[in-house]
């Protein structure tokens, strides 16, 4: 682990010991590797079933690339079918196209120190994406504005165990469309040195986005690393809109990776059965990954699954569901068939407030993705109201149970020290370990424990104002808040991209569409 710099007052015994939990000194943990298992629901037959009518759809059926042109003429160009804007991809010429993807990347950041690792055995925390509302206990529900979204980037960078500055945290609607993606950039890049994600709204803003991080990282860097990682999400079923193509097809031609990412409603955009969702999410991402390598080989790219079920009474998304674990899982066997990293899961819940729904259905979803072997974890703070509202206590309460998940992945060590075997004789039959040199030497990391919830004796919760956990939450979102120090910035490369900005703006006018 790295820590930010910062200097605290030392004194001895228990008073050291309150001092350093009442700092806000934040240590940020390396992207989690998985000593654990992931879990293999499928069968290798289930498996195959799936990946031979992924091809058929693609072959039979067909995906829209619709209003592109270029889009029509790469796919012609390497052997598919055109009809109107239906391609038809010939049976395993997708697949063979995505072979030239990496299976893992290196996404750098500003501070080399926080450089995340995509594929693999890794899995990199990154926060909330894309609500238009914000909720917190003082103010209640409102639209999102820029303030909103430098408050979540400043917690996100205070998160001890995110790993991720994310994207649109929130969308800061008090900024014109055509304008809003150069002050999220802007503040992901100059309050956080966490990596971060590009714009994808329209092409042009993702020409912005690398235009941008050639002045924060330099042009030749750029050009030669991956220094943004952007959501491309597919318009299920089976259709890939100009926009987000348009995106994808800049990041792909600069060499920065790109989710491909299916919008899954399971029941309105896939069919309700878990085997055929799982055929739509394989024949989508296939499509989708093999166009970016159309665009450039070679260019880094994850397969993303975004899945929930509908309730068919209201219509309305369902989160923390079994379906969706089992989507959530045969898309990571999938996705590793096909030697790609693997975007899903977060802390998905359909609660209108941080409440006992909001739980359950977080705990669910982001325990599922760690099982189900995901490598980016997008939503993994902050999720409220099925992804409509980016909530302050959620995204604490959350970044704080993402700990809970760096604990699990580490596994269980079975070395000299683990074995306990001193202890073991030292206490025998009938005492107690509290003493015992080997507890001694190890508890202050024996056990992983909450830096929000409570676990005082009633009394002690009582009299200190019977606190639940949203009220906790609301107190550590202050405390981050008054506590966050800015990354520092070589002033010239600050004011050059201050000034494209600037620029940015003032060449067109302002349009909120």
């Amino acid at each position: 682990m790295e820590t930010t710099t910062r200097k605290r007052s030392r004194s001895g015994g228990g008073a050291a010991r309150r001092a350093a939990r009442g700092s806000t000194a934040v240590e940020t943990a390396r992207f989690i590797e998985r000593n654990i298992p992931n879990l293999e629901l499928l069968n290798d037959e289930a498996l195959e079933i799936i990946e031979h009518n992924a091809e058929t759809v693609l072959e039979e059926i067909g995906v829209n690339f619709v209003n592109n042109p270029a889009a029509l003429e790469r796919w012609k160009a390497a052997g598919a079918e055109i009809d109107g804007e239906r391609v038809r991809i010939p049976r395993g010429l997708a697949r063979k196209l995505c072979a030239t993807a990496p299976s893992s990347f290196t996404q750098h950041a500003r501070n080399p120190a926080r450089n995340v690792e995509i594929g693999g055995r890794n899995l990199v925390l990154a926060p909330v994406y894309g609500p238009p509302f914000v909720h917190d206990a003082e103010k209640g529900r409102r639209y999102a504005t820029i303030e909103d979204f430098r408050n979540f980037v400043k917690l996100g960078q205070m998160s001890r165990w995110l790993h991720h500055s994310g994207g649109t945290v929130c969308e800061p609607t008090d900024i014109p469309v055509n304008k809003r993606h150069l002050d999220m950039l802007l503040a992901h890049m100059t309050l956080s040195d966490k990596p971060f994600m590009g714009s994808v709204t329209e092409p042009s803003r993702a020409q912005d986005s690398v235009d941008m991080c050639k002045i924060l990282f330099g042009e030749e860097f750029v050009r030669d690393n991956t220094v943004m990682t952007s959501l491309i999400n597919i318009n299920s079923p089976l259709t890939f809109d100009d926009t987000m193509m348009g995106a994808l097809e800049i990041y792909a031609a600069n060499m920065q990776a790109c989710i491909v990412s299916p919008f899954i409603v399971g029941g309105a955009m896939a069919p309700v059965s878990v085997a055929g969702t799982l055929t739509q999410v394989l024949a989508e991402v296939m499509a989708g990954v093999a166009y970016s390598q159309l665009v450039r080989a070679g260019a880094p790219v994850i397969f993303g699954a975004f899945v929930t079920s509908i309730d068919m009474n209201s219509g309305a998304p369902t989160f923390g569901t079994p379906e969706a674990a089992q989507i959530t899982y045969g898309a990571g066997q999938l996705a590793r068939r096909m030697g790609l990293p693997y975007r899903s899961a977060g802390s998905f819940n359909g609660s209108k407030l941080p409440d006992a729904q909001a739980a359950y259905e977080t705990a669910s979803t982001l325990h599922n993705g760690l099982l189900a072997g995901v490598n980016f974890m997008l939503h993994a703070c902050g999720w409220l109201e099925g992804g409509l509202v980016a909530s302050y206590e959620k995204f604490v309460m959350d970044a704080d149970q993402l700990g809970a998940l760096h604990k699990m992945a580490a596994g269980v060590s079975v070395d000299e020290s683990a074995q306990a075997m001193d202890a073991l004789r030292e206490v025998g039959p009938g005492g107690h370990y509290l003493g015992c040199a080997h507890t001694q030497a190890h508890f202050k990391t024996a056990f992983w424990r909450s830096e929000l919830l409570d676990y005082k004796p009633y009394e002690t919760w009582s009299e200190e104002g019977a606190r639940d956990t949203m009220q906790l939450a609301t107190a550590r979102v202050r405390k981050l808040l008054d506590g966050y120090e800015q990354p520092t910035m070589e002033p010239a490369t600050l004011e050059a991209l201050t000034e494209f900005v600037a620029q940015k703006k003032a060449s067109m006018p302002d349009s909120f569409m």
